[in-house]
């Protein structure tokens, strides 16, 4: 391994200075160059959550691409105000206002409807909406709300997209996870955390994990396809999610934590470049990363096939998926 395959292992490991702005700041140093100006000009792309934090810096950014963005949120003021904030942050870019929450599943369908009969296709789709509320909620369909908004919502989502994303010839999707899903293992024996006290934070650890196995199941799924899928996680970013969900971290880290842009950074590269990618296609600051730590056990195919047979029976979703080696 090189110097700077060391430093950024350990980096990684350390999570204190990988996951802050220290590790960025020192990556860029070595890291994948950046996407050339304009490399996303007559492009489409979605970003779900878009209104604040990651999502409207991870937009502006697409748009500062040249890409047409689809900025979506499920309040329309929101929505608004932030496509507003991005036009007059980017002269002459395209924001194309949409709304819809990721959560209702009947929501998204009917906007993956309108959506279709008006785009004929789509280059770039990332899932970050998410949510960490303190108190068990459930969605119209009756899902708990963190399992809805970071699982099935963007399962509907991205089946209901294929054929826009099959047509742009050459298209990615990004789930946009959190290191914190490495303190929770894959795990479907409780999916809709009914039992025992509800406890926000490890439900969005475990969702988040759940997303990295749906990625690569995706890509699995697509490998013999133009249409590209990986997660990521985009390290501890200063957001209003983060400040209104984990006031103390945010207090005790305060100085180290990344800006929006460079939380979101990674998702925008890998939409606007496409690199090779390998399973389990999961990334953090613009290279590939394992998602278990030394000591703990690889991903059982089992429970992986559990889980995709579960979402897709949640979902009314096709059985699609490609068997995860044993």
């Amino acid at each position: 391994m090189s110097v700077t395959g060391v430093l950024d292992a350990v980096l990684d490991r350390s999570v204190l200075l990988g996951y802050s702005k220290i590790g960025s700041g020192v990556r860029r140093l070595w890291w994948p160059a950046d996407p050339a100006p304009s490399s996303m000009a007559g492009k489409r792309v979605v970003v779900t959550g878009a209104t604040s934090g990651l999502g409207e810096a991870m937009a502006t950014s697409f748009a500062q691409l040249g890409a047409t963005v689809h900025l979506l949120g499920r309040n329309p003021d929101k929505v608004k105000r932030s496509a507003g904030v991005i036009r007059g942050a980017v002269p002459g870019s395209v924001v194309i206002d949409e709304v819809c929450d990721v959560g209702d599943l009947d929501a998204v369908r009917a906007w993956t409807d309108d959506l279709s009969g008006r785009v004929d296709a789509l280059h770039g789709l990332v899932h970050n909406a998410g949510a960490m509320p303190k108190r068990r909620d459930e969605t119209p369909q009756g899902h708990e709300l963190q399992l809805a908004c970071h699982v099935l919502g963007p399962q509907v989502m991205t089946e209901r997209l294929l054929p826009l994303l099959r047509n742009a010839g050459g298209a990615s999707v990004v789930f946009v996870s959190s290191g914190g899903m490495y303190s929770a293992p894959l795990s479907t024996g409780d999916m809709e955390s009914t039992r025992g006290d509800y406890d926000g934070i490890r439900v969005y650890a475990r969702t988040k994990r759940m997303q990295v196995v749906l990625a690569d199941a995706w890509a699995r799924r697509l490998t013999a396809s133009d249409v590209r899928v990986e997660s990521m996680h985009p390290g501890w970013a200063k957001t209003p999610g983060v400040s209104e969900a984990l006031p103390t971290f945010q207090k005790l880290t305060g100085p180290i934590l990344r800006d929006a842009a460079d939380g979101g950074d990674t998702a925008v590269w890998l939409v606007a470049t496409r690199p090779s990618s390998q399973s389990p296609h999961f990334w953090h600051d613009r290279a590939q990363r394992p998602t278990t730590f030394g000591w703990q056990r690889t991903q059982d195919a089992a429970a992986v096939t559990r889980f995709l047979d579960a979402v897709s029976e949640l979902t009314d979703t096709p059985r699609s998926w490609i068997a995860l080696q044993a």
